[in-house]
């Protein structure tokens, strides 16, 4: 195959990848497993492009960001019956305001090169408006979209992704960086190099070590490399990319002009091939089993480009006490049909509600999932 024909299937894979997100699809409740005692409904329908989530301080409104859109809502529910029944248009024409944050009263949103401000939210969720407290991160689209969260040390988390599948780049790409939401003069600051596209991160309860995703790059088969849960202790780390993938994985391209194997981090946990490992937090609420307690859950997104599909779910990662990851498994599935291979939903985002359920975006069936658990 001539390099012109499969840069055309390439582009093709891709429009037809973003146009399956977009798809309208029939939500199927019915096909999800959980373990037993646990239970999902729909929290909120018709939210196009459903993707992070954030909550105010006392979780009665629910931010959420979107990607291939170009708006930002907030949804409530003002009757207490378990499904929002309040939706707000915070703004529109954004560019791939992905990124959701709250603090101290104010709603931070991320659009590919900016960062946005709305003052006092909550009191302003018919007439908000915002300001601009960044507007010089890079504006490539390619793994433009962001994820943001504020971190331990009252910082914003901003990453910023690889501008392609595979290459080399200014030190800015590839990388997690955080700046000071409240400087006159703000400034991003590198926190980890060589995270591909990370779309989910948190912080360990205790350690207050921070933990996210990341996903491997495409065009090396099916299986390899694999996508990745990584664990920065400190800042200046490095976890690969693009020389090395996965922690073992040496990469045809620039492979050569990296240091060593062992100069960089080798994730915590390996997340498979192509399953697009995305929103992640770690669970403190009471509602779960004890044995929930401090483990991850993260949402799989789902593979675009794979002969057989894999992700699509929620999986569930359980860490020791000096935080080594112990065991991995599916705790929720059922929006990829592994017989026939048809695809009714893709998970994005997970959010811990104060009661202790937790919310599920899904930007493919445009709505968000509450997941409770009775014991029953």
């Amino acid at each position: 195959m001539n390099k012109y024909l499969f840069l055309v299937l390439l582009s093709l894979l891709t429009i037809a990848c973003h146009g399956q997100r977009n798809a309208k699809s029939d939500i199927k409740l019915e096909t999800i497993k959980l373990p037993a005692g646990f239970s999902i409904s729909v929290w909120a329908e018709n939210v196009p492009d459903a993707r992070s989530l954030a909550m105010n301080a006392d979780g009665s409104v629910i931010f959420v960001g979107n990607r291939q859109g170009k708006n930002v809502y907030a949804l409530k529910d003002t009757n207490g019956d378990g499904k929002a029944d309040q939706k707000f248009t915070l703004a529109e024409g954004l560019r791939m305001p992905n990124g959701v944050a709250f603090k101290d009263g104010d709603l931070y949103v991320a659009e590919v090169s900016r960062i946005l401000r709305f003052r006092n939210i909550e009191k302003n969720l018919e007439k908000p408006t915002y300001e601009v407290v960044y507007d010089k991160y890079p504006d490539k689209a390619h793994h433009g979209w962001k994820f943001i969260a504020f971190g331990p040390d009252g910082l914003l988390y901003v990453p910023v992704g690889a501008p392609c599948n595979i290459c080399e780049s200014e030190e800015i790409f590839a990388s997690i960086t955080r700046i000071d939401v409240k400087s006159a003069t703000p400034k991003p600051e590198v926190f980890a190099h060589g995270v591909r596209n990370t779309v989910g991160f948190a912080w360990h309860p205790s350690s207050k070590e921070m933990w996210f995703t990341d996903n491997g790059r495409d065009m090396m088969g099916d299986d390899i490399p694999d996508c990745e849960l990584n664990h920065a202790p400190k800042k200046g780390m490095h976890f690969g990319y693009p020389y090395w993938h996965a922690g073992d994985v040496k990469d045809p391209e620039f492979g050569g002009k990296g240091k060593d194997q062992s100069a960089y981090t080798a994730p915590a946990a390996k997340m498979g091939a192509h399953t697009a490992p995305l929103g992640m937090r770690f669970y403190t609420g009471k509602q779960f089993p004890s044995s929930y307690q401090n483990n991850i859950i993260l949402a799989k997104h789902g593979s675009w480009n794979r002969s057989k599909k894999s992700g699509y779910n929620l999986t569930r990662v359980v860490l020791d006490g000096n935080q080594k990851v112990v065991k991995q498994e599916v705790f929720a599935e059922g929006w990829l049909n592994n017989e026939t291979q048809d695809v009714w939903g893709r998970p994005v985002d997970v959010l811990q509600m104060p009661d202790g359920s937790l919310l599920v975006s899904d930007d493919m069936a445009n709505c968000i999932y509450k997941i409770t658990y009775s014991g029953k």
